[in-house]
């Protein structure tokens, strides 16, 4: 389960990069707002994956 979960956190993350614009251009250009961003982004994925994989909700 845990080599599901890890898959499936990485697929969101990607998700969430992709749809909010984070990308390596505004990782050279702006690196704080990048890792704030991403910060942002892993730590709503893990919500996501805690509430569908653990608690056995539907989040998405």
């Amino acid at each position: 389960m845990n080599e599901q979960a890890q898959r499936r956190l990485e697929l969101i993350i990607e998700q969430m990069k992709a749809i909010e614009g984070v990308t390596e251009r505004m990782k050279q250009h702006d690196q704080m707002a990048w890792a704030g961003a991403m910060n942002s982004i892993r730590n709503r994925a893990e919500e996501i994956i805690l509430s569908e994989m653990i608690y056995g909700e539907d989040a998405v």
